[in-house]
Protein backbone atom coordinates (compact mmCIF):
# COMPACT_ATOMS: atom_id res chain seq x y z
CA UNK A 1 0.00 0.00 0.00
CA UNK A 2 1.53 3.06 -0.96
CA UNK A 3 2.22 6.49 1.47
CA UNK A 4 0.60 9.05 -0.56
CA UNK A 5 -2.98 6.98 -0.52
CA UNK A 6 -2.98 6.28 3.78
CA UNK A 7 -1.77 9.68 3.55
CA UNK A 8 -4.71 10.51 1.77
CA UNK A 9 -6.80 8.80 3.94
CA UNK A 10 -6.09 10.50 7.26
CA UNK A 11 -6.65 14.12 5.94
CA UNK A 12 -10.52 13.11 4.26
CA UNK A 13 -10.57 11.89 7.69
CA UNK A 14 -8.96 14.32 9.69
CA UNK A 15 -11.45 17.13 11.45
CA UNK A 16 -8.89 19.26 11.12
CA UNK A 17 -5.38 20.27 9.41
CA UNK A 18 -2.51 17.70 10.29
CA UNK A 19 1.21 18.24 10.02
CA UNK A 20 4.03 15.56 8.97
CA UNK A 21 4.91 15.34 12.67
CA UNK A 22 1.12 14.37 13.40
CA UNK A 23 0.99 12.15 10.81
CA UNK A 24 4.19 10.52 11.75
CA UNK A 25 2.61 10.04 15.63
CA UNK A 26 -0.36 8.53 13.66
CA UNK A 27 1.77 5.56 12.13
CA UNK A 28 3.83 5.42 15.19
CA UNK A 29 0.54 4.86 17.25
CA UNK A 30 -0.98 2.41 14.53
CA UNK A 31 1.96 0.58 14.55
CA UNK A 32 1.61 -0.17 18.62
CA UNK A 33 -1.75 -1.38 18.20
CA UNK A 34 -2.01 -5.08 19.24
CA UNK A 35 -3.42 -6.49 16.00
CA UNK A 36 -0.99 -4.34 13.63
CA UNK A 37 0.02 -6.49 10.58
CA UNK A 38 3.45 -6.46 9.00
CA UNK A 39 2.50 -3.45 6.67
CA UNK A 40 1.19 -1.01 9.44
CA UNK A 41 4.27 -1.83 11.79
CA UNK A 42 6.54 -1.22 8.11
CA UNK A 43 5.63 2.19 8.42
CA UNK A 44 6.22 2.69 12.53
CA UNK A 45 9.31 4.58 11.69
CA UNK A 46 8.72 6.69 8.48
CA UNK A 47 10.02 9.73 8.35
CA UNK A 48 8.88 13.44 7.97
CA UNK A 49 10.77 13.96 4.89
CA UNK A 50 9.37 11.08 3.23
CA UNK A 51 5.78 11.78 4.53
CA UNK A 52 6.46 15.71 2.98
CA UNK A 53 7.67 14.17 -0.47
CA UNK A 54 4.31 12.00 -0.44
CA UNK A 55 1.75 14.91 0.20
CA UNK A 56 3.55 17.17 -2.46
CA UNK A 57 3.27 14.27 -4.94
CA UNK A 58 -0.32 13.85 -3.87
CA UNK A 59 -1.15 17.41 -3.98
CA UNK A 60 0.61 17.44 -7.80
CA UNK A 61 -2.04 14.66 -8.75
CA UNK A 62 -4.95 16.33 -7.35
CA UNK A 63 -3.91 19.52 -9.43
CA UNK A 64 -3.41 17.76 -12.47
CA UNK A 65 -6.92 15.57 -11.67
CA UNK A 66 -8.93 19.23 -11.91
CA UNK A 67 -11.28 17.61 -9.26
CA UNK A 68 -13.57 20.09 -7.21
CA UNK A 69 -10.99 19.91 -4.24
CA UNK A 70 -7.59 20.04 -3.65
CA UNK A 71 -4.48 19.16 -1.12
CA UNK A 72 -3.34 22.41 0.06
CA UNK A 73 -0.39 23.17 3.16
CA UNK A 74 -1.41 25.89 5.20
CA UNK A 75 1.27 27.33 7.91
CA UNK A 76 3.14 23.68 7.94
CA UNK A 77 -0.47 21.69 7.95
CA UNK A 78 -1.97 19.55 5.27
CA UNK A 79 -5.80 19.50 4.37
CA UNK A 80 -7.95 18.77 1.66
CA UNK A 81 -10.10 22.05 0.44
CA UNK A 82 -12.46 22.43 -2.56
CA UNK A 83 -11.60 25.19 -4.98
CA UNK A 84 -12.96 28.53 -5.36
CA UNK A 85 -15.42 28.94 -7.63
CA UNK A 86 -17.72 25.73 -5.87
CA UNK A 87 -18.18 28.43 -3.05
CA UNK A 88 -21.27 29.53 -3.98
CA UNK A 89 -23.09 26.33 -3.35
CA UNK A 90 -21.05 25.41 -0.86
CA UNK A 91 -21.75 28.66 1.51
CA UNK A 92 -25.73 27.30 0.70
CA UNK A 93 -25.09 24.26 2.34
CA UNK A 94 -23.66 24.82 5.38
CA UNK A 95 -24.37 28.24 5.25
CA UNK A 96 -21.52 31.40 6.45
CA UNK A 97 -19.59 31.53 9.52
CA UNK A 98 -19.44 34.59 11.30
CA UNK A 99 -16.16 36.23 10.45
CA UNK A 100 -13.80 39.00 12.43
CA UNK A 101 -14.06 42.16 11.24
CA UNK A 102 -11.58 42.94 8.25
CA UNK A 103 -8.11 44.38 9.66
CA UNK A 104 -7.86 48.20 9.07
CA UNK A 105 -5.44 49.57 6.40
CA UNK A 106 -2.96 50.59 9.38
CA UNK A 107 -3.05 47.14 10.81
CA UNK A 108 -2.16 45.31 7.83
CA UNK A 109 0.49 48.39 7.53
CA UNK A 110 1.66 47.16 11.00
CA UNK A 111 1.15 43.34 10.23
CA UNK A 112 2.88 44.02 7.53
CA UNK A 113 6.11 45.86 9.06
CA UNK A 114 6.01 42.65 11.76
CA UNK A 115 5.76 40.07 9.13
CA UNK A 116 8.69 41.28 7.11
CA UNK A 117 11.27 42.38 9.73
CA UNK A 118 10.72 40.37 12.80
CA UNK A 119 11.40 39.81 15.70
CA UNK A 120 10.92 43.63 16.35
CA UNK A 121 10.08 46.12 19.05
CA UNK A 122 7.09 48.03 19.08
CA UNK A 123 9.72 51.11 19.52
CA UNK A 124 11.44 49.68 16.48
CA UNK A 125 7.73 49.24 14.58
CA UNK A 126 7.28 53.35 15.17
CA UNK A 127 10.19 54.19 13.65
CA UNK A 128 9.00 52.55 10.57
CA UNK A 129 5.30 53.42 10.32
CA UNK A 130 5.93 57.00 12.30
CA UNK A 131 3.39 56.76 14.21
CA UNK A 132 1.85 55.46 17.48
CA UNK A 133 1.14 51.66 17.22
CA UNK A 134 -0.24 50.73 20.52
CA UNK A 135 -4.07 50.39 19.75
CA UNK A 136 -2.93 48.31 16.63
CA UNK A 137 -0.77 46.16 18.15
CA UNK A 138 -3.75 45.96 20.64
CA UNK A 139 -5.89 44.85 18.00
CA UNK A 140 -3.52 42.39 16.36
CA UNK A 141 -2.40 40.79 19.44
CA UNK A 142 -6.54 40.09 20.31
CA UNK A 143 -6.93 38.41 16.88
CA UNK A 144 -4.01 36.55 17.63
CA UNK A 145 -1.72 37.15 14.37
CA UNK A 146 0.86 38.66 16.54
CA UNK A 147 2.59 37.30 20.04
CA UNK A 148 5.24 38.30 21.95
CA UNK A 149 8.85 36.13 21.50
CA UNK A 150 10.76 36.99 23.55
CA UNK A 151 12.73 40.16 24.79
CA UNK A 152 15.41 42.55 22.92
CA UNK A 153 18.94 43.22 24.89
CA UNK A 154 19.04 46.64 24.67
CA UNK A 155 18.23 49.05 27.54
CA UNK A 156 14.73 48.13 29.33
CA UNK A 157 14.51 44.57 27.66
CA UNK A 158 11.60 45.90 25.66
CA UNK A 159 9.06 42.85 24.04
CA UNK A 160 10.06 41.73 20.80
CA UNK A 161 7.11 40.63 18.74
CA UNK A 162 6.56 38.17 15.81
CA UNK A 163 3.70 36.59 13.57
CA UNK A 164 1.65 33.37 14.96
CA UNK A 165 0.59 30.59 13.30
CA UNK A 166 -2.81 32.00 13.10
CA UNK A 167 -1.18 34.80 10.73
CA UNK A 168 -0.04 31.97 7.94
CA UNK A 169 -3.19 30.28 8.09
CA UNK A 170 -5.22 33.87 7.83
CA UNK A 171 -3.38 34.40 4.76
CA UNK A 172 -2.92 30.91 3.23
CA UNK A 173 0.41 30.67 3.58
CA UNK A 174 2.59 27.79 3.94
CA UNK A 175 5.52 29.71 5.79
CA UNK A 176 6.90 32.80 6.11
CA UNK A 177 8.80 32.35 2.89
CA UNK A 178 6.15 32.55 0.90
CA UNK A 179 5.69 36.18 1.80
CA UNK A 180 5.47 38.19 -1.82
CA UNK A 181 8.78 40.12 -2.23
CA UNK A 182 9.31 43.33 -0.32
CA UNK A 183 12.38 44.63 -0.80
CA UNK A 184 11.79 48.15 -0.07
CA UNK A 185 10.49 47.07 3.09
CA UNK A 186 12.83 45.18 4.66
CA UNK A 187 15.63 47.62 3.53
CA UNK A 188 14.48 50.35 5.92
CA UNK A 189 16.81 51.30 8.61
CA UNK A 190 16.01 50.39 12.52
CA UNK A 191 17.97 52.81 14.71
CA UNK A 192 18.41 50.43 17.71
CA UNK A 193 19.43 51.17 21.66
CA UNK A 194 22.67 50.68 22.63
CA UNK A 195 22.72 47.54 24.99
CA UNK A 196 22.96 47.60 28.64
CA UNK A 197 26.52 48.00 30.34
CA UNK A 198 27.44 44.99 32.17
CA UNK A 199 30.15 43.90 34.52
CA UNK A 200 30.55 40.72 32.84
CA UNK A 201 28.52 38.89 29.94
CA UNK A 202 25.05 37.54 30.68
CA UNK A 203 25.15 38.88 34.43
CA UNK A 204 22.52 41.91 35.00
CA UNK A 205 23.67 45.74 34.37
CA UNK A 206 26.47 46.27 36.68
CA UNK A 207 26.23 48.93 39.76
CA UNK A 208 27.77 53.01 38.58
CA UNK A 209 30.43 52.22 40.80
CA UNK A 210 31.46 48.83 39.30
CA UNK A 211 31.83 50.17 36.06
CA UNK A 212 34.20 52.84 37.30
CA UNK A 213 36.93 50.71 37.83
CA UNK A 214 40.60 51.37 36.93
CA UNK A 215 42.58 49.12 35.13
CA UNK A 216 44.38 48.22 38.40
CA UNK A 217 40.94 47.05 39.59
CA UNK A 218 40.10 49.45 42.52
CA UNK A 219 37.55 51.14 42.83
CA UNK A 220 37.23 54.99 41.41
CA UNK A 221 37.71 57.53 44.78
CA UNK A 222 34.16 58.62 46.28
CA UNK A 223 33.29 61.94 45.05
CA UNK A 224 32.21 63.11 48.47
CA UNK A 225 35.51 62.23 49.62
CA UNK A 226 37.07 64.40 47.42
CA UNK A 227 34.92 67.27 48.49
CA UNK A 228 35.69 66.42 51.47
CA UNK A 229 39.45 67.27 51.08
Amino acid sequence: MELKFILESLLFSAQKPLSPAELREIFANAAAEDDADATVKSLKKVKEGEITTALEQLATEHEAAARSFRLVCVAGSWQFVTQPEFAPWIKALIGVKARPSRLSQPALETLAIIAYRQPLTRAEIEQIRGVNVDGTMQTLLERGLVEQTGRAEVVGRPSLYGTTTLFLEYFGLKNLEDLPAADELRRIPIEKPEAPLTADAGLATAAPQELKLGETGSAAPDESAIKSE
